[in-house]
């Protein structure tokens, strides 16, 4: 007869053996690979909205705010519904088939996350330029560059340095915000956590698994960023 007073034994080794740790693997290559391109997305646009925003023009700054408001404040979930299921049916039948030829689910999760990540980039940036003094702006002016000259060479390079542990804590919500992908079906580590526990029905070890892995990438981009702070540091003077 089967010893019903017999406790519950945390079994790790059960979901890392075989096909459940490629699994595994699978699933943190695909969230590091998604956290890496979606970043890139997003640190190129929010430099970009960050330039236009900065231009002497109030119907471009209204934009760019609009973009931001957009973003901050719709649930992240919405807007990679709205990419995957919306935004396919508005592009031309040749590049729809393009992208559903292409790993659609990752792709299109890519660019809503980029996108969002890079409404929060602009702004830490926008505060960033703030803090450097006008002078210097108008010190690269006076010496012939122009504007996008002035800030690619002189104020964004400072800025960015200025900015790095508020984009580090964006880069570390990137990367959590990539389990989102799973609801349209992407393969990163949440949903092959999720495949785990479907088949070996260990759930608290499957999800002890992907904590575990969550917090290791978590405190190593923590760890790059407090070195990368350190030796980047720059006072403004």
């Amino acid at each position: 007869m089967h010893d019903l007073t017999m406790g519950y034994v945390f079994d790790p080794a059960a979901v890392l053996t075989g096909q459940y740790l490629d699994w595994f693997i699978w699933g943190l290559a695909t969230t590091i690979a998604l956290t890496v391109a979606a970043w890139l997305l997003g640190m190129t646009i929010g430099i970009i909205l960050t330039l236009v925003r900065m231009l002497p023009f109030r119907s471009l700054e209204w934009l760019v705010a609009g973009y931001v408001e957009y973003h901050r404040n719709v649930p992240l979930l919405v807007q990679i519904l709205v990419w995957y299921f919306g935004v396919p049916q508005l592009l031309p039948r040749a590049i729809r088939m393009w992208v559903n030829s292409h790993h659609s689910e990752f792709l299109l999760a890519m660019v809503a996350l980029g996108l969002a990540s890079a409404a929060y980039i602009t702004e830490d940036l926008r505060s960033g330029i703030r803090s450097i003094p006008k002078t210097q702006y108008e010190a690269a002016r006076s010496i012939g560059f122009n504007y996008l000259q002035a800030m690619s060479y002189v104020i964004l390079p400072q800025a960015l340095r200025i900015v790095i542990p508020p984009l580090i804590n964006q880069t570390l919500l990137l990367f959590k915000n990539t389990s989102l992908a799973m609801a349209i079906g992407v393969g990163e580590l949440t949903y092959r956590t999720r495949e785990v526990d479907s088949y070996t029905f260990k759930t608290f070890e499957a999800f002890a698994v992907a904590t575990v892995l969550y917090l290791a990438i978590s405190f190593a981009i923590m760890a790059l960023g407090s070195f990368a702070d350190r030796r980047l540091k720059l006072e403004i003077r």
